[in-house]
């Protein structure tokens, strides 16, 4: 019988997580090129209004990969001793508010006045996951990156970043709810979600990306 070394299995597993979010990551820019969600304002509309397309095949498996690569390289990070408890379980929430995205489709306002409950969890979902996210790799960047400040002030950069795209959202709705007017039309939505994307999935790519050793 052969024997694979623990290091090794840990790297393949790192390498594909890695793999996976970049091809997640790709298939969801591939919607913005194709007909006919190429039609979709990238910067007025959210990227969940892919899944209301005749592409909804390709916005659910790239999103599944997406959440799939981060359960395999989180798993890794934890393994090797470099992601603490908290961080855990902020990782679990951003995976499993993914699949709920996936699961529960955004409302098509186009036919619906309101949003139903299965709407109601897509939004919950979607916050979970994308504040969820940059607070694991802020809680995780000592513990995970021990001897390399560079990759340890990298990650908490994007993740600060990513935060800040939220907190635009987040101003969008006070001065929405001050001045009784629609939130999402102060603001690109579509440009601020996808930045905010952009820049969690790089942060999530730093904390995933192998180290080369672990830490004792």
């Amino acid at each position: 019988m052969v024997t694979i070394p623990a290091r090794r299995v840990s790297l393949a597993v790192s390498l594909t997580g890695l793999a996976a979010l970049t091809i997640g990551a790709g298939l969801m820019l591939l919607l913005q090129v194709i007909p006919p969600t190429d039609e979709i304002s990238a910067t007025r509309r959210t990227i969940s209004e892919y899944g209301l397309s005749d592409h909804k095949g390709i916005f659910d498996l790239a999103v599944v990969l997406v959440a799939l690569g981060s359960a395999a390289g989180l798993a890794v990070v934890q393994r090797q001793g470099r992601l603490p408890v908290p961080a855990a379980v902020l990782g679990t929430l951003w995976t499993v508010g993914l699949l709920v995205i996936v699961a529960f489709p955004k409302p098509d306002w186009a036919t619906v006045s309101r949003a139903d409950f299965g709407g109601t969890l897509h939004r919950i979902a979607s916050v979970v996951a994308f504040v969820a996210l940059p607070l694991a790799v802020l809680v995780a960047a000592r513990p995970a990156f021990p001897a390399s400040a560079g990759r340890r002030l990298l990650a908490r950069v994007l993740a600060i970043a990513s935060l800040g795209w939220f907190a635009v959202i987040l101003g969008a709705v006070v001065v929405a709810a001050a001045e009784d007017g629609r939130w999402w039309t102060l603001i690109p939505l579509g440009l601020v979600e996808r930045g905010m994307a952009l820049t969690e999935l790089l942060a999530l790519g730093v904390l995933l990306a192998p180290v080369s050793a672990p830490p004792r």
